[in-house]
């Protein structure tokens, strides 16, 4: 027997949802409805009335037609989608409200936990070099130790170089002593100077970095199959490589005065002398020429050289000369001299 008889506004169940099954008797009922095409008003049960499978005949109030469940389904899920739909509005209107909190929120988190990020492959490292190269507004640095860089790498890195100068970026390039006898380096040097940039030289080694606008560093990470490099966006960490290179830029010398080309003096005397030190400490020849951008014979000359100027029979007898010379320590005009 159905419990639901009539479908009153009192006892009718929340819109769209209906409070009962089809019981037995509504069950038979509507396939004589089907059967019959209409049945008597005061006959159906409430549950037939209250699903809309039932509906009062336009032609004859006292009896219902049937409805087929389709129909029937569409007009109890209307309330339903509605409410979906205002909720839906009302899911997006809050998700707008904070997106910008949102927003606030993960950069704030970015700058905090953010260290570095690993770039692998050279056309990785490459895509992040020109975005932050783009991107920069002030100044940017580069620290290029060993010897002269390859045409192809001068070729490419040129016009990104006189971009930043023709934006008024102030570009600083170091590099190592040796540069100055590479034709290819001394003439993108002579370039980038002609545009605004800054070029100096420096005798002892240093680490390779750059850095765009004090905010995000590049340096290099040891891969054992590709370039690899990391971006680092630490702010303790970029200022601690700023602070680097100011100390490295400080010491070393312009590649170009005015608009000629300019040897510092003593320029092979500081080779001469880091060579030395270096030989003094114990390294290798290979490992003094990795670190000073020459090689390896370029060295052994050098040693050579100062074996004959103080008669020196073996390695061991020339450090033990030139640490009681003092001369590796001495930075006087007179005494840098003896090494020219």
């Amino acid at each position: 027997m159905c419990t639901v008889t009539t479908s009153t506004p009192a006892t009718a169940a929340a819109p769209g949802r209906p409070g009962s099954d089809i019981c037995d008797e509504g069950d038979a009922f509507y396939r004589q409805a089907l059967t019959r095409g209409c049945v008597p008003a005061g006959q159906a049960p409430g549950c037939l009335l209250e699903l809309g499978l039932l509906r009062r005949s336009p032609e004859s109030p006292g009896t219902l037609v049937p409805v087929p469940p389709d129909i029937a389904a569409a007009r109890l899920a209307r309330p339903i989608e509605r409410a979906i739909l205002e909720q839906e509005q009302a899911l997006r209107s809050v998700r707008s409200v904070l997106a910008r909190a949102e927003a606030v929120y993960r950069q704030i988190g970015r700058e905090v936990n953010r260290t570095a990020d690993l770039l692998l492959g050279e056309e990785a490292v490459d895509r992040a070099l020109r975005r932050a190269a783009q991107s920069c507004g002030s100044d940017v640095m580069t620290a290029q130790p060993g010897g002269g860089l390859g045409e192809e790498t001068l070729a490419r890195t040129l016009p990104e170089a006189l971009d930043l100068c023709s934006r008024g970026v102030r570009q600083r390039v170091l590099y190592q002593h040796t540069v100055r006898s590479h034709g290819p380096t001394l003439a993108y040097a002579e370039k980038i100077t002609a545009a605004g940039a800054e070029v100096r030289t420096l005798a002892e080694a240093f680490s390779q970095v750059t850095v765009f606008d004090g905010a995000v560093a590049f340096i290099p990470a040891a891969q054992e199959h590709q370039p690899a490099a990391l971006s680092v966006h630490h702010p303790a960490i970029v200022r601690h490589l700023v602070n680097a290179f100011d100390c490295a830029w400080d010491r070393a010398e312009p590649v170009f005065r005015g608009t000629d080309r300019w040897q510092p003096h003593a320029f092979t005397s500081q080779t001469r002398r880091a060579v030395l030190r270096l030989m003094v400490e114990g390294h290798t020849d290979k490992a003094i020429g990795s670190r000073l951008g020459v090689s390896p014979r370029t060295v052994a000359n050098h040693i050579k050289w100062a074996a004959d100027h103080f008669r020196a029979g073996s390695r061991a007898q020339l450090g033990y000369l030139l640490a009681r010379s003092g001369l590796l320590d001495s930075q006087r005009p007179d005494e840098r001299a003896r090494f020219g």
